[in-house]
């Protein structure tokens, strides 16, 4: 079984494509998780709680764990995850050679599923296209404005560098383990890369915060129905800055002068529903 296989397996278990992005800013957590021991975990177990119904995955970012305090907090979540049945892809964004690639690839030890930078070419993935029984996104054409600067530059060939990307990742994905990350802000590339490489799934971010086309996501992130379209701060932090509701004051819920009470899961648990909804009428 390969990771994309058990995500197959995980769509038809909730009817979903929905990733929700665990990014756990510690600036904006709810003010009464902050003296818990590990805040960033305390607070992804209860947007695990409230989103696991509608999640195909969760999709942590490296970058928001990245101390002594926030490895620990990313093992419980990922443990948490899997507890729940969903399987965990870490955003790492990681690409090196030799022994430091090794080490990275170690990451997979615990997440099932991880992004990589293809900058440095096919033997800096290989540590990670070798762990078979694990998905292995490559960076392909991401949704940030900057993005262009060179995923959009035109090769000797007359092909831009991201439809490179593409190609060389269809050509790694001798075990059937490699995804892209394919940006939801622009469909026309989407669907242009996805002539390229009509088989290999792709985890689509930028449909939350970002603006992204959910309807081009869908249509063309998905390969045999397989497929990630993400929402980070659109479902983690929906309740941010919202009035106590009626319920909170009723079961005497604090005020957080962070505009997050703590109810504040049950509007992230009905944000990863709407976008679950949204996507499948595309499905």
């Amino acid at each position: 079984m390969t990771f994309f296989d058990d995500l197959a397996d995980r769509i038809a278990a909730v009817d979903s494509v929905v990733s929700v992005g665990l990014d756990p800013d510690v600036d904006r957590l709810p003010e009464h998780l902050l003296d818990h021991d590990l805040p960033r975990w305390a607070f992804n177990r209860r947007i695990v709680d409230a989103t696991h119904e509608h999640a195909a995955c969760y999709k942590p970012n490296a970058a928001f764990y990245e101390d002594a305090d926030g490895w620990r907090a990313l093992a419980e979540t990922i443990a948490y995850a899997h507890g729940k049945d969903v399987p965990v892809l870490l955003d790492a964004k990681r690409g090196d050679i030799g022994n430091t690639a090794r080490q990275y690839a170690d990451l997979l030890d615990t997440a099932d599923a991880i992004t990589v930078n293809p900058f440095m070419g096919r033997d800096s993935l290989e540590p990670f296209l070798d762990r078979t029984d694990a998905g292995v996104f490559v960076l392909c054409r991401t949704s940030n404005p900057g993005g262009a600067d060179l995923q959009n530059l035109e090769l000797a060939s007359g092909e831009p560098v991201y439809e490179r990307v593409a190609a060389l990742a269809d050509t790694w994905n001798r075990n059937g383990n490699v995804g892209l990350v394919v940006g939801a802000t622009n469909p026309e590339e989407l669907a242009e890369i996805r002539d390229i490489v009509p088989d290999i799934p792709f985890l689509v971010p930028g449909v939350g915060a970002q603006g992204g086309d959910a309807e081009a996501a869908v249509e063309y992130g998905l390969a045999d129905g397989v497929g990630l379209v993400n929402s980070s701060r659109g479902i983690i932090f929906a309740g941010e800055g919202e009035a106590r509701s009626a319920s909170g004051q009723a079961s005497g819920e604090r005020s957080d002068p962070r505009g997050m009470g703590e109810n504040f899961h049950k509007a992230s648990g009905e944000a990863a529903k709407r976008l679950k909804k949204r996507l499948n009428q595309y499905r």
